[in-house]
């Protein structure tokens, strides 16, 4: 099974290279890698620099610079679409490092008749679990992370994760062909947050069917990029925006009769994450976002300046 890897970047040179590399050392040898960049030409050019053309196993590495920040999805979209001859995409944010056997362990799992993508087990810098998969509440508008933080060393249950997870989580998930013709594209207006979940669960919608691979694991840098991994009271705007914001448009996008409960619930549990901690310029971004996705705003924020 021949597999695209699929990263995005963003001015985040250093992450990128350490993806590629760890996905150099993958014991399954039929991929290539195509790199969007989201950041503009001195991003594209610093990439070009910093990897070959070709890896050591003879695997291509292609660099797209995107038009402009087109967001994660779009991205993802992007390196799909210049791979149109594989037999599988497989996702990865830029701040990961897969395992060697990861790549390898989902094709297999992949192959089977049962699954139409596959997820594998998250890793915090810290050996502890980030995720399985993941659960969408929908009258909450809320996700939760299937076994975060487990141990490394805990052996999670495949046919129970897999008939508990509704999306898989989008720093590692592999889809195939029937996924990606069935489905279709992420959906680019949501610029970041919340994509993956969406995909996967127009996904289920359409008949697809997502599994879990507990011997595929990929360590997850979380938040280098957006600042999302930072104390409460220090997060930036835009992830706060944009998570909330997010949570309304799928919402409205897959549970249109739940909205209203779901944006209420939403709106309580800004305050009740925030507001609590102090945390009250957080609060504020959050009531943006979630105005925003009352308003069925979407796309790159109004308040993000373009480069």
């Amino acid at each position: 099974m021949h597999v695209s890897v699929g990263i995005v970047g963003f001015r985040n040179v250093d992450d990128v290279v350490r993806c590629v590399r760890a996905v150099e050392t993958s014991t399954h040898g039929d991929f290539d890698v195509v790199i969007c960049e989201n950041g503009g030409v001195e991003s594209h050019t610093a990439l070009t620099e910093a990897l070959p053309a070709t890896l050591n196993g003879g695997q291509s590495v292609r660099i797209v610079r995107a038009s402009g920040n087109i967001g994660f999805p779009g991205g993802v979209n992007v390196c799909i679409d210049e791979a149109p001859d594989a037999d599988a995409w497989w996702v990865l944010n830029p701040d990961t490092e897969p395992h060697p056997e990861a790549m390898g362990n989902l094709v297999e799992r992949l192959s089977g008749s049962d699954c139409d993508a596959v997820g594998g087990v998250l890793l915090h810098d810290d050996g502890t679990v980030q995720a399985y998969g993941g659960f969408w509440q929908s009258w909450t508008a809320r996700a939760t992370s299937l076994g975060y933080g487990a141990p490394a060393s805990a052996v999670p249950d495949r046919a129970h994760i897999e008939a508990r997870q509704n999306y898989l989580v989008g720093a590692s998930m592999m889809i195939n062909r029937r996924f990606r013709d069935a489905v279709g594209p992420m959906r680019a207006d949501y610029f970041i947050y919340c994509e993956e979940s969406e995909w996967c669960l127009r996904a289920l919608a359409r008949g697809m069917k997502l599994g879990f691979e507990p011997e595929a694991s990929v360590v997850h840098h979380h938040g280098t990029t957006t600042g999302s991994a930072r104390e409460v009271r220090q997060r930036p705007r835009l992830p706060i925006y944009l998570e909330e914001r997010n949570r309304l448009l799928l919402t409205r996008d897959c549970f249109p009769g739940r909205l209203p409960i779901a944006a209420a619930a939403a709106l309580v549990l800004i305050f009740a994450r925030f507001a609590r901690r102090g945390a009250w310029r957080q609060v504020a971004y959050g009531l943006d976002g979630w105005y925003d996705g009352i308003r069925d705003r979407r796309g790159p924020p109004p308040f993000l300046v373009p480069h």
